[in-house]
């Protein structure tokens, strides 16, 4: 029987494939394959949408954490665009398979885990989802206290501040009910508006402070190129780690993209561009106001605050709007789908998002921002240990064992191919803990410091190697001959045919 249908790269089910898996405890409106007329995201949406999430304030003073540890400003600006040059490929390779078969991240994690390990991967995403949740509530909510405190008397209310950031908090959430294609056309017009307002930044910056002031020519605090390499390593495993959540749920977003093309594209020339010259304003600003107010003010909200009534007015609606666009795409879908994916005839995305916006809360954001250590090797390094193993995993299944290609209704149905039995994949753990177990080895070892420093590079080739060797001509591995059995080829003017018939595909 044929339940697929394969068009111009792109897979989706038949009828009968639909009617085999509709009724599977695995299957619900927001994890299933999406349709052909779903396929409908342009490059200029996926730009968007990484404009959106790379205009944050995190971006903004990332390069302040690798200065205040000595780099000068190129150094800082060079690792991050260099980390995320490094994160868009495992970020391609993971968008190609949400691309062609339509599939969310916890779907495809059943992929290599299992139907019931996938809860494992999507879990440890939703986990690390939720934390830059609270983190990005946190300058939100920053914001809004300043605004707040500035035209009336907020700040005299006892613990107005955390009042601020629960307001924040539960907007975002509330926002999240409408789903991916409000994100879609939030991004759309929110993207211009936040470049606009940060070359408005830059533009005031360099006007009052006549140039960027003594920042920019202060030099590294480095003696040698050892001691510069010692810490490189270590902001370069962070500047990855950054972005390594997009990295494996991009399917969550890929899976409506119009072609292969449009999503490589509108990726390539968004992501790394962005968050280079966002981090380089950061800089150029907050040297500015050395110059302008006698101390370096990173900060954003804080700067906010020396500003007319009408600059923070407007200023505050920037940083919530930068806020809300990363936050809602970045960090609610992720953990909201995992977390539908527990019970998906139980649980809704909605109830999945206000139980990601608790988690938030619980994993203290105020104490991860409390200084950049925290923020820069806690935070970014530890989870980067944690998904580097995983993208490794997702990526080494797909294109080295699988050569993508796979049966989609096995992925909705218990005791199938996918199930392997008992609904976990047990290579795929085995090299999940090998892959955390080798980084931390550098965490006890002495002498062996480099493989924690690089945790994320680590897991990542550890995992992906012991799993392609051990799943190699694995029985859930479908042969090119069993593919072309269930899947039915079709030309353009064929599928046209069928739309114009009425027919959804």
């Amino acid at each position: 029987m044929q339940t697929q249908v394969e068009q111009n790269g792109i897979v989706t089910l038949t009828h009968e494939g639909e009617a085999l898996i509709k009724d599977s405890p695995l299957w619900n409106e927001d994890l299933r394959p999406t349709t052909t007329l779903e396929h409908h995201w342009t490059g200029y949406n996926f730009a968007s949408l990484w404009i959106g999430m790379a205009i944050c304030i995190p971006t903004y003073t990332m390069a302040a954490g690798l200065i205040s540890i000595g780099m000068n400003w190129w150094q800082a600006i060079l690792t991050i665009v260099l980390g995320n040059l490094i994160v868009l490929i495992p970020i391609l390779l993971s968008s190609h398979a949400g691309t062609k078969f339509g599939i969310p991240y916890p779907v495809f994690a059943r992929l290599w885990f299992g139907t019931r390990g996938a809860h494992i991967p999507s879990l440890a995403r939703a986990l690390v989802g939720a934390g830059w949740f609270g983190i990005n509530c946190w300058f939100g909510g920053a914001a809004l206290d300043a605004l707040l405190s500035s035209f009336t008397s907020w700040g005299s209310i006892p613990g107005h501040l955390g009042i601020a950031f629960a307001i924040f908090l539960s907007l975002n959430v509330l926002i999240a009910y409408f789903g991916p294609e409000a994100i879609r056309v939030m991004e759309a017009w929110a993207a211009p508006i936040l470049v606009i307002m940060a070359l408005a930044l830059l533009g005031w910056a360099f006007t009052s402070a006549g140039g960027f002031g003594p920042m920019l020519s202060a030099p590294s605090k480095f003696a040698t190129t050892s001691d510069f390499l010692k810490i490189f390593f270590p902001a370069l495993t962070g500047a990855v780690a950054f972005w390594a959540t997009l990295a494996l749920n991009i399917p969550d977003f890929c899976r409506y993209a119009k072609s292969q093309k449009a999503q490589i594209w509108g990726q390539t020339l968004s992501l790394p561009t962005t968050m280079g010259a966002f981090s380089f304003i950061g800089v150029a600003v907050a040297s500015a106001t050395v110059v302008i107010f006698g101390e370096a003010i990173w900060d954003p909200t804080i700067l906010l605050a020396k500003f007319p009534p009408f600059v923070i007015f407007l200023g505050t609606i920037g940083i919530v709007l930068a806020t809300l666009t990363t936050n809602i795409a970045a960090n609610i879908v992720a953990p909201a789908r995992a977390i539908e994916n527990i019970l998906p005839r139980k649980i809704t995305f909605g109830m999945g998002a206000i139980i990601t916006g608790l988690i938030a809360v619980l994993m203290q954001p105020w104490y991860l921002l409390e200084n950049f250590g925290n923020y820069l090797f806690v935070w970014l390094g530890t989870y980067g240990a944690l998904l580097g193993p995983i993208e490794g995993i997702a990526i080494a299944d797909y294109w080295l064992v699988r050569r993508r290609k796979l049966a989609l209704v096995d992925l909705y149905q218990r005791n199938s191919r996918y199930d392997y039995g008992n609904g976990f994949n047990s290579k795929a753990i085995y090299a999940l803990l090998l892959g955390i177990g080798a980084s931390l080895l550098g965490k006890v070892i002495p002498g062996m410091a480099f493989l924690w420093e690089n945790a994320w590079f680590v897991g990542l080739f550890v995992s992906g190697f012991l799993y392609t060797y051990w799943m190699k001509e694995h029985e859930s591995v479908i042969s090119d001959q069993y593919y072309d059995s269930i899947t039915r080829y079709q030309s353009s003017s064929q599928a046209q045919d069928r739309t114009a018939a009425g027919i959804a595909e």
